[in-house]
């Protein structure tokens, strides 16, 4: 009988570093590089903010006057209508914990340059030109810094359309050429790490989540130099891929990823509607259902979820977006063992019905059943001893075969599960496998029996 080809795949071997997208700072060990990255590895599910004053009329945030949609004077002005008169940070921030979000990112500036936070390097911000007439973002920042278990993030748009020393404004607009005038172009740069170093003195944030680095190059923003100064006082900081290729991991937005990234670290950033900031008039809310299905994926995979809100102008949380993270917090608090912590799962044909992922001993096997099971799921090519099953968050122990498993056949066989309807979750059910050891898993392509 010809032995079939068995390839033993531990689970640790899915996590091989080097990319493009995941840089250590010089002389950064990849042991200290691992550890810096451990909290952001095991978090998994993050929530984004963005606000800003394109919640006034709720206009997409920054390209409605990039691409012309409106005139850049008449998209500043809805800073006359940024009030904030109902902001309430700590009830922001008791939702974000209550959605079991490990992290927050918040947007301090984007491109149209309005800042939240009182910078004393430029004009456009909360408390210089807006009735809230006060700093927004730092009561946030305190109000994340009381939670134990809630890591704090920044998002920061390098380019500034309102500034003058930047070179470009819009698609048909360029100022002028930083090869012909190096000394605007460092006087923006100077701008830029002075804002940087305001926002690294103040809050030394865990992450830096930096955008809009496409228009000019790592050697241009002095992307190593940005690191540099962020590290000096704050070494421990994660950074986003959004830099020129300084940056610790990968950032796809919207689209989930077909097939798994080749960056250990990465991180889908993704709108409950398909706007950033609020926009009233967008209500193609995904459903909780859906959404949660996009984080059981990006786990499945290794990445995390950051879920974006949109605040409205006066600092409230649209209902939907409550609801929706509410939900996230009923599942995520049910569901914690198989959250925080899990490593990516197995190739997908393992476990057709869903996703799956691994707990880090590689033991337990995670599976992420989306829908309604009527008779039972199939589990396939799995080497190693199943020695139990139980529904997460329930404890109730399921009935399981294995077939397609006679004594002369060298294949693993098929382990089919009972899932029965009482113990199935409203949205998605999670059934642990514990095998053991390390899974073991058959890659080959079938055999052919000479001999029974």
């Amino acid at each position: 009988m010809k032995k079939a080809l068995i390839l033993f795949v531990l689970f640790l071997s899915q996590y091989a570093i080097g990319n493009a997208q995941e840089t250590r700072p010089t002389g950064e060990s990849q042991e200290s590089y691992e550890q810096r990255m451990q909290w952001f590895g095991d978090a998994k599910f993050g929530v984004f903010i963005h606000w800003g004053i394109y919640a006034v009329r709720g206009v997409s945030e920054s390209w409605s006057f990039y691409n012309n949609y409106l005139p850049y004077d008449e998209y500043m002005s809805q800073a006359k209508g940024f009030t904030a008169s109902k902001y309430d940070p700590k009830a922001w921030v008791d939702l974000i914990e209550e959605s079991g979000a490990q992290y927050t990112v918040i947007t301090s500036k984007h491109h149209d340059g309005f800042a939240l936070w009182d910078t004393k390097v430029g004009d456009s911000s909360a408390k210089k030109c807006s009735p809230a007439k006060r700093d927004v973002l730092t009561p946030f920042v305190n109000e994340v810094r009381k939670r134990e278990n809630l890591h704090l993030g920044i998002y920061y748009s390098l380019l500034d359309w309102s500034r003058d020393e930047y070179p470009n404004k819009t698609k048909t607009f360029q100022r002028y050429d930083i090869k012909q005038d190096p000394a605007r172009w460092q006087k923006f740069c100077k701008f830029n790490f002075a804002q940087l170093k305001e926002l690294n003195d103040a809050y030394k944030p865990d992450l830096y989540w930096f955008d809009g680095d496409w228009e000019q190059s790592a050697e241009d923003w002095n992307s190593k130099g940005i690191i540099d100064l962020l590290r000096s006082t704050n070494p421990q900081c994660v950074v986003n891929s959004r830099i020129q290729g300084y940056g610790d991991y990968a950032t796809p937005e919207q689209g989930i990823p077909v097939v798994r990234p080749t960056s250990k670290y990465w991180e889908l950033c993704y709108t409950m509607n398909d706007s950033w900031g609020y926009q009233p008039q967008d209500k193609e809310f995904k459903s909780p259902h859906a959404l949660i299905r996009t984080l059981c994926d990006c786990m499945s995979n290794g990445g995390n979820l950051l879920l974006d809100i949109g605040p409205k102008a006066d600092g409230t949380i649209p209902q939907e977006e409550v609801d929706i993270l509410k939900e996230f917090g009923r599942w995520t608090t049910k569901h914690k063992e198989a959250v925080y912590g899990t490593r990516a799962g197995l190739p997908a044909e393992h476990f057709p019905d869903g996703y799956t992922t691994l707990n880090k001993e590689g033991d337990i096997i995670y599976l992420y059943i989306p829908n309604k099971v009527r008779q039972e799921v199939a589990l396939r090519g799995i080497v190693n001893k199943v020695n139990r099953v139980w529904v997460v968050g329930n404890g109730t122990m399921l009935n399981w075969k294995l077939y397609d498993k006679p004594y002369w056949s060298s294949l693993p066989g098929i382990v089919y599960i009972d899932v029965p309807e009482s113990v199935q979750d409203e949205s998605v059910t999670v059934v642990a496998v514990l095998v053991d050891g390390p899974v073991k898993l058959y890659r080959g392509e079938g055999q052919v029996i000479t001999a029974n």
